[in-house]
């Protein structure tokens, strides 16, 4: 556009030239002679105005020239304050995610099939899953993880929280079976440390007994004694012992709900556990290990599955998306609200980016950019220039004429 542009002025001239030596021939010279007059001042102004903007006419230092990159560093500030005023205000945000429906669309991508929509999601979303995993910083991400669980758990009062579940475990008999383990749990470590009764037993009888060697039928009814008392509270769920282990139970859970100083000592305990290394040492572990399960799972032989149930389960969201009010009104309502908190506290750090990108760039990058955006819409400026003037030269020839 800016060889035709030029291209047209020089024929202007070419013609202006031409047309000057014919002019005593016919009067229809004088007309094409005042046109192309017309015409070259029309477009030498505007050629002279449109370079204006991005340098120095003929390397001139003429005022009020190359005024983009004279004010760059105006036009960055200009440019961050007309998009916080007209785009990045809450008000406005609000205004145009209220009329999106933002959770329609993306349910119906989610729900089209093909290359073209959600098909090509959901076909890749167990391998994105993976290369996800595979991406993220172990160690950061475990200890991101880590700290976020140690945040959330400093927050939560654990002693009640544990009251309220060993009540409902006990209101619904779920914690028969733990005390039938622990009882089994008992009557093993009792088998595997028989020696060690035996030996306790020997020590504290006096030399009377152990020189008559009833320390040994002493120990023997001690252990059997032991072993007959565990077997009865196993089987019988009416056994006295069991009732106090419930008893104790139930107490426990009150004091986890009521007493402050339990509660306390529970809490402290908590935060001791939360702090000590080799809990963080542990979580790294069952970080490391779930990750790693996960990749396994999609990469070997369950990819299918993952694949498939990960595919069903967008589908599935895309569905209800696409279909349901109530989801599309809370959905479209939450991102609404994100936006403008985003723009509420973000937008003036966005703007402040804005102005501090374009006044990063040199002279020359600002008017490439702006030259290349809109460079060709001025060059049809100097065309039209041309032209123009040319047909007010025409007329004020013919005015002169007549007048």
């Amino acid at each position: 556009m800016r060889w035709t542009a030029t291209g047209m002025l020089v024929v202007m001239a070419a013609v202006f030239v031409l047309s000057g030596r014919y002019l005593e021939l016919h009067p229809a010279w004088g007309y094409v002679h005042a046109f192309s007059e017309a015409a070259m001042v029309g477009g030498l102004a505007d050629w002279f105005a449109v370079t204006a903007l991005f340098r120095r006419p003929l390397g001139l230092p003429i005022p009020h020239t190359a005024i983009i990159p004279q004010n760059k560093d105006r036009i960055a500030d200009t440019m961050a304050q007309f998009l916080r005023e007209n785009f990045l205000t809450p008000a406005v945000v609000a205004r145009r995610m209220r009329a999106m429906n933002l959770a329609q669309a993306v349910g119906r991508y989610l729900t089209e099939p093909g290359e073209q929509g959600g098909g090509r999601i959901r076909a890749g979303a167990g391998d994105l899953f993976v290369e996800v995993l595979e991406s993220l910083d172990p160690d950061r991400l475990g200890g991101q993880v880590r700290g976020a669980l140690k945040t959330g758990l400093d927050r939560i009062e654990v002693a009640p929280l544990l009251g309220q579940m060993l009540e409902a475990m006990i209101a619904d008999g779920r914690h028969r079976p733990l005390i039938d383990s622990i009882i089994r749990w008992a009557g093993l470590v009792l088998e595997d440390n028989e020696d060690m009764v035996r030996a306790m037993i020997n020590q504290r009888v006096n030399a009377l007994l152990r020189f008559t060697g009833l320390d040994e039928r002493l120990a023997n009814s001690v252990l059997d004694g032991l072993y007959r008392m565990l077997a009865e509270v196993l089987v019988d769920p009416q056994h006295p012992l069991r009732a106090k282990v419930e008893d104790g139970l139930a107490d426990l859970a009150k004091g986890l709900r009521e007493d402050p100083e339990l509660q306390a000592k529970v809490e402290r305990i908590k935060h001791e556990m939360l702090d000590n290394p080799a809990i963080a040492t542990w979580w790294q572990g069952v970080w490391e290990r779930l990750r790693h399960r996960l990749i396994e799972m999609v990469r070997g032989g369950g990819s299918g599955e993952m694949r498939e149930r990960l595919t069903d389960s967008l589908a599935e969201m895309g569905a209800a998306l696409r279909d349901d009010p109530r989801l599309q009104q809370q959905v479209n309502r939450f991102a609404r609200r994100t936006a403008v908190g985003l723009t509420s506290r973000y937008g003036g750090q966005i703007v402040r980016l804005v102005s501090e990108t374009v006044r990063g760039w040199d002279a020359s990058t600002i008017t490439g950019r702006v030259e290349n955006a809109v460079g060709r819409d001025l060059q049809f400026i100097r065309i039209n220039g041309t032209l123009v003037g040319g047909l007010v030269g025409l007329t004020l020839h013919f005015l002169s004429g007549v007048f």
